[in-house]
């Protein structure tokens, strides 16, 4: 989240502003490895939950 921070919302949101994010958004990036990413798992842990009941 730190290294995150470091990046402006131009930098971020803008698709293309880095080449080597190809046609994505840094920022895009950015929320699959963070906030989805405990979404799914938090999905995925619920369900594991009713299965064992």
């Amino acid at each position: 989240m730190r290294l995150i921070d470091t990046f402006t919302n131009e930098q971020l949101f803008t698709s293309k502003f880095f080449d080597w994010t190809g046609t994505t958004s840094l920022g895009s990036y950015c929320v699959s490895a963070t906030s989805s990413h405990y979404d799914w798992a938090m999905k995925k842990i619920k369900d594991h939950k009713k299965e064992l009941k």
